[in-house]
């Protein structure tokens, strides 16, 4: 590693149900507030699961132009927002950027575009049985709304952003769940870490709420149906654990080379110093018993970071509130973790599920967690799973010295994601 140049979060942009902005998420978590409750943006009566977070009061119109919208989903108007936000609370908007010495990573779910534009040019092209015609719909191939190939581009983010900063360097788009907003942190990380880059813009974002994708989660039994329950709903770690809650949102980092930060002055959140990527290879949408693919990443983050285990106290957890999920995860942290264990917890529950959003918003929870000293509870933990056992920080907030933060992401492919951080 001789060599290598020094990592550090210089700007933060989050944008959950919990706020718009990194101050409104980070205090509503500190504070144990929870933006989960009744779906209210279509009729989720025909699901098993009708409780998301959603994001109030956010009109984007504030953070982009009218004519770039109208070629947007609603997906990649929350990455332009999140990165927006990341680079005003790293002192750079209005900064011409070094486009070229600049990175852009970006990560999401992103499956289809709107599909009400596909919806009316299928229905004419179905037989008088109603069968959908495929030479029929080749016929009338012109009546597909444009848009509609446009707006599905899966990796279109990294053109809105880069065009609203002007960013010509390295970049890449991650497609996945929860590891997909953490792979692109991370492989920012080694972007400028490597000299690839002397800043980069790096995160994950999502928009599961709406009836393609929650029908998707609903059906793969992921979600709870604890409707009953609101807010109190999503349990991660608990006896009475029922699944997932969905969420909408961004976050977004941004990363510096250290000297190049120190030079213009910069506010440093937290020095990134390692990454570990690894896979189960186990079962499709179920995790390894003992999280083995957790405990690779993890371990492999440590030997980045040229760290051991006594060097973290803090861990942003995954905490899906899926019984196998949320053991595997527990055995996982207790076998790197043998003795003196650092405290973990889950914001979940405050935010809802981002999907590809997820990872990406651990990494910020640690980041401002090393920075203020202080970790968010894990909320409606109120009867532990016995073979969960670890301190969850449940309930409330705490404040303690955070000499190492890990965060943790983990994909419903078996795909796992850790990122470690430190104080500058």
């Amino acid at each position: 590693m001789t060599g290598m140049r020094r990592v550090v979060v210089t700007g933060v942009g989050l944008l959950t149900g919990l706020g718009v902005g990194t101050k409104e998420t980070w205090e509503g978590l500190l504070e144990g507030r929870s933006a989960i409750g009744p779906v209210t943006n279509f009729d989720a009566s025909s699901l098993r699961s009708r409780l998301a977070a959603e994001i109030t009061g956010f009109d984007p119109m504030e953070f982009i132009d009218r004519r770039a919208l109208r070629k947007m989903t609603r997906n990649e108007q929350l990455s332009v927002v999140g990165a927006t936000l990341a680079v005003r609370d790293a002192g750079m908007e209005g900064r011409e950027f070094d486009g070229e010495r600049t990175g852009l990573f970006t990560g999401s779910s992103k499956e289809v575009s709107d599909l009400a534009k596909l919806v009316d040019a299928v229905v004419e092209s179905t037989d008088d049985e109603g069968r959908f015609d495929v030479r029929k719909a080749g016929e009338r191939s012109g009546r597909f709304h444009p848009l509609y190939y446009v707006e599905g581009l899966q990796g279109a983010s990294l053109f809105y952003i880069s065009a609203a900063f002007g960013l010509k360097g390295v970049n890449t788009y991650f497609a996945g769940t929860s590891e997909a907003g953490m792979s692109a942190i991370g492989r920012a990380f080694r972007a400028v870490r490597r000299g690839e880059a002397d800043v980069a813009i790096a995160g994950g974002f999502d928009d599961p709420v709406w009836w393609w994708a929650m029908s998707s989660f609903d059906s793969l039994g992921m979600l709870t149906d604890r409707n009953d329950l609101g807010a109190a709903a999503f349990r991660p770690y608990d006896k009475d654990a029922s699944g997932a809650v969905l969420g909408e949102g961004a976050a977004f980092l941004v990363l510096e080379e250290y000297e190049v930060a120190q030079r213009r002055g910069a506010r440093a959140y937290a020095e990134v110093t390692g990454y570990g990527s690894a896979a189960d290879a186990y079962k499709l949408l179920t995790p390894h018993p003992d999280g083995r693919g957790l405990v690779h990443a993890l371990n492999k983050a440590l030997r980045d970071a040229k760290a051991g285990p006594d060097d973290f106290t803090y861990v942003a957890a995954h905490g899906s509130a899926t019984p196998q999920g949320d053991v595997s995860e527990a055995r996982a942290l207790r076998a790197v973790f043998p003795a003196d264990p650092p405290v973990a917890s889950s914001v979940k529950p405050a935010t809802g599920h981002l999907v590809g959003g997820a990872g990406a918003l651990n990494v910020a929870v640690a980041a401002l967690a090393v920075h203020d000293q202080a970790v968010p509870p894990t909320l409606n933990l109120d009867d532990p799973q016995p073979d969960c056992a670890f301190d969850w920080v449940p309930r409330a907030a705490r404040e303690l010295p955070v000499r190492g933060a890990l965060a943790v992401a983990r994909g419903l492919e078996g795909q796992n994601a850790v990122l470690a951080l430190r104080p500058v």
